[in-house]
């Protein structure tokens, strides 16, 4: 088959190096400088297994900034640009989507399109109405970033959002280039699918806010949050996973897709999904009370990133403590080796450890690093378990 994949950010990346192991594979980005990267075989996202497939791996791809070409060669075009919330429409900006199809479709061809691009319920549907063209689906992805590839090579799932032959073709496609066998494939409309990967995310983003609201209790009433979550985790219904309290879920899908979930609930009664979006906020607002009691000279925040061995610093969790702090008029300073310039919201970012150590009086670590061993008496952390 030949597949064009455009957006090639960790969704669309981790497809091109997994498809393109027994396919051909066009990607197709409006970043010149991840395009000459991945025709150099170098990832331009930290993923483990995509550079390893690069190095390892002869793989039939190639990066280009025009799709014209690409497009017209193609039996399958894969959607995966991003779709930013949008919070005053209430919804996700769909326009990249959008875009890709109504260029399709004034090419005059008849690929299958396949979005991957997380989008509202219902979005699907409006477009083949609107662009009077059946051959398009949902496919939703689960990946977690940093792991993007891994996880499609180990799916616990494949969901495919029709029940056509082109359906049945795309999911054989991605069974026949993971190593992963007997993968579970779902079949149902792509209003269905939506709406799974909605309730998905929307999910763990309660699952993250209930341990998180656990490790508050505890925190206020002087109680151990260990012993209390391994003790209500030994319960096989709850389980020992996914558990560990944080300053809050971040990163590119969980805040979004929770308020847009909301969003799709209009009409309908809920209260748990409003819950959720509130809590987040919720418990950034406790962690920033709890650094204020302790009346410090100088803040430290250690790290942007939304988790261990990310590159990423998309809505991460400690940007919304740094928001709150700001709004306290607390003196911010950062540790953030990876950050491309010295400064961010107006505070200063060091690149020098010790010195950045030895300014603060309390380092708030959302996720603790050993490298800060020599100054635990200065952190500030709820991660309890010292892991995720």
């Amino acid at each position: 088959m030949t597949i064009t994949i455009v957006g090639l950010g960790y969704v669309g990346l981790s497809l091109s190096a997994l498809l393109s192991s027994k396919n051909k594979v066009y990607g197709i980005d409006i970043d010149k400088n991840k395009i000459d990267k991945i025709n150099k075989r170098i990832s331009p996202i930290k993923d483990k297994y995509i550079e390893e497939y690069f190095k390892e791996k002869e793989l039939n791809l190639e990066a280009h900034l025009d799709y014209k070409e690409a497009f017209i060669e193609s039996d399958f075009i894969i959607i995966s640009t991003p779709t930013n919330y949008d919070d005053i429409n209430n919804t996700f900006d769909t326009k990249s989507v959008e875009s890709i199809i109504n260029n399709i479709v004034e090419l005059n061809i008849h690929p299958t399109i396949i979005i991957k691009s997380t989008i509202p319920v219902g979005f699907t549907e409006s477009m083949k109405e609107k662009y009077n063209y059946d051959k398009i689906f949902f496919s939703p992805e689960f990946l977690r970033e940093g792991n993007a590839l891994y996880d499609n090579l180990y799916p616990n799932r494949i969901v495919i959002g029709t029940t056509t032959k082109e359906g049945k073709v795309f999911a054989r496609l991605l069974k026949e280039s993971a190593l992963k066998k007997n993968i579970p494939v779902k079949y149902m409309t792509s209003t269905e699918a939506e709406a799974t990967k909605l309730f998905a995310n929307t999910y763990l983003a309660l699952r993250i806010s209930f341990f998180n609201e656990l490790d508050t209790y505890a925190e206020l009433k002087g109680l151990n949050t260990k012993s209390i979550i391994d003790a209500v985790c030994l319960d096989k219904r709850i389980g020992n996973y996914y558990n560990n309290p944080s300053f809050g879920y971040g990163g590119y899908c969980l805040p979004k897709d929770t308020k847009q979930l909301l969003s799709n609930y209009h009409e309908v009664p809920e209260n748990i999904i409003e819950a959720v979006v509130k809590s987040n906020d919720t418990r950034k607002e406790h962690i920033a009370n709890e650094i204020v009691k302790r009346k410090p000279k100088v803040v430290g925040v250690y790290r942007l990133i939304m988790k261990t061995n990310s590159d990423n610093f998309r809505t991460s969790a400690i940007i919304g403590v740094i928001e709150k702090l700001q709004d306290k008029n607390v003196n911010i300073m950062i540790y953030e080796p990876m950050y491309p310039t010295n400064t961010f919201n107006g505070f200063e970012i060091v690149h020098d450890l010790k010195l950045f150590a030895e300014t603060c009086d309390i380092i708030l670590v959302n996720r603790v690093d050993h490298k800060l061993d020599e100054y635990k008496d200065k952190i500030y952390t709820r991660d309890i378990f010292i892991r995720d």
